[in-house]
């Protein structure tokens, strides 16, 4: 079967009936099947999915199904789903079932999208690479032996290799945003409080926030439109009310953009990706719209404060995983303290230990000031600069990523390569405001690269017209 690029297609071919969902449904499993060396998924609902499929092809048929139907989706293995295993790809959570659903689950299952497994990640969503999962390393389809990004690697490699329609992934520092510049697909993080937290298995609370991850701005913007508004299990969602993202139109006016000269002219950026960036600003250009330099000031900044803030609330958050509510306990513990200690040695990788570590010590007495607060106030900081710079222009623009995928393997050995892989992503994760990466061809090699944009608080709907209207500009 030919592959569909967006929901819309796969309408149009059920409406003509040259199509039926469930056998959509057996293709995209025949894919998984066929391509398990990618390591996307690490568990599909095949049953689940095909039974879904005909019911949900009996509700379109009837004219009664929902805004999703049609819509084969994985989410990510931090997501909950009830009565289905979650783990955040950790041994520490190997085997423990969900006993609820996140909100975002449940609102895609209203509106009749197919659940059709859960896909690898960073343990715990903490990585740049997907090399952390206790699973293992997810390839990256465009070669296999190059990373997929991180920390929703399972999630980009899925749309990217065709294994279903779309995808959800969390955004801390760019999760969704990275795997899907190196992997040529859509990648969009909303506003912080657009989409509810609940049912999700934390890393950092003030930075986390779930997004799609698609082959087209339409999906994403489809998507979005589902998930977003508030929660009430949530008090972190914002009560604003939700936009129809999916009325994309036509641009009536030129767009103003600022893209950072201290990213352009960063140490780090590869020649290639810095070429496709100076390229994607003189297609703006000969658009119409106006593409202008600034100095951001605080780049040097943004990683190591972000770095600081996340593992802090990484201590926190990882501190119920205890070897005594649940999860993994070792079987080599013979009172309370080493419980504790050996259930927690062995259930966690060396990063996620790592991050626990440094964010205990930048929050414990003597250091609290001198790390944690300081990093506070920096990222005050970096948000009202944002905040100056989108006061004059409509958007943001950077490379998503300073290189293309890399090796794997190739970064194990130094963390502070894997972190600077965020050099680009983090700064809208600090403002809490909107970004997606969009595809803008490929390198030498073939290998996928990305630019991004980045938007006004709560102003996705503008963010998405622009990217659905430069979406094809950008990709040769």
């Amino acid at each position: 079967m030919e592959g569909f690029s967006s929901l819309s297609k796969i309408r149009a071919a059920l409406k003509n009936e040259e199509l039926t969902l469930p056998d959509l449904v057996a293709d995209y499993l025949g894919r998984i099947e066929e391509h398990q060396e990618l390591h996307a998924f690490l568990e599909v609902f095949s049953d689940e999915a095909q039974s879904a499929a005909l019911i949900i092809q009996k509700k379109i048929s009837a004219g009664t199904s929902g805004k999703l139907a049609g819509m084969v989706i994985g989410i990510k293995d931090n997501i909950c789903y009830k009565d289905h295993k979650v783990s955040a790809s950790s041994r520490i959570l190997e085997n423990y079932i969900s006993p609820y659903s996140a909100t975002v689950v449940d609102r895609l299952l209203a509106e009749d999208a197919i659940i059709i497994g859960r896909l690898n990640c960073d343990e715990f969503a903490m990585g740049a690479s997907n090399e952390s999962s206790y699973y293992g390393p997810v390839r990256n389809y465009a070669d296999i032996s190059k990373v997929s990004g991180g920390s929703s690697g399972g999630a980009a490699v899925a749309v990217q290799a065709d294994l279903c329609l779309a995808t959800l992934g969390t955004d801390t520092g760019g999760s969704v945003r990275q795997p899907a510049s190196f992997c040529g697909v859509v990648g969009l993080k909303p506003t912080y409080g657009r989409v509810s937290r609940h049912g999700i298995i934390s890393y950092a609370s003030s930075f986390d926030q779930v997004g799609p991850i698609t082959q087209t701005v339409e999906d994403a913007a489809l998507l979005l439109e589902v998930i977003a508004g508030c929660d009430e299990y949530d008090s972190t969602a914002s009560n604003k009310s939700v936009p129809l993202y999916s009325h994309i139109k036509p641009l009536k006016v030129k767009k103003k953009i600022a893209y950072l000269s201290d990213a352009l002219d960063s140490e780090g950026l590869d020649a290639e990706v810095k070429a496709a960036f100076e390229r994607s600003i003189a297609r703006l250009r000969a658009e119409g719209h106006i593409v202008e330099a600034v100095s951001f000031g605080l780049l040097e900044y943004v990683v190591p404060t972000y770095y600081i803030l996340t593992m802090a609330e990484a201590s926190s958050n990882l501190a119920r995983y205890d070897g005594v509510h649940y999860g993994f306990r070792s079987p080599g513990s013979i009172d309370l303290e080493t419980t504790y200690k050996r259930s927690r040695s062995e259930g966690f990788g060396a990063e996620v230990k790592r991050r626990i570590i440094l964010g205990t010590f930048v929050l414990s007495a003597g250091y609290y000031d001198a790390y944690y607060a300081k990093a506070q106030k920096v990222r005050r900081l970096i948000r009202e600069r944002t905040d100056e710079i989108l006061t004059k222009f409509d958007f943001i623009m950077l490379p998503t990523a300073p290189t293309p995928a890399f090796s794997i393997g190739e970064g194990s050995d130094d963390p502070v390569v894997n972190y600077l892989a965020d050099i680009f992503t983090v700064q809208a994760s600090l403002a809490g405001i909107p970004a997606i990466s969009l595809p803008a061809g490929n390198n030498k090699a073939g290998l996928p690269l990305g630019i991004q944009f980045l938007g006004k608080r709560f102003e996705e709907g503008d963010l998405l017209s622009f990217s659905e209207n430069i979406e094809e500009l950008l990709k040769v």
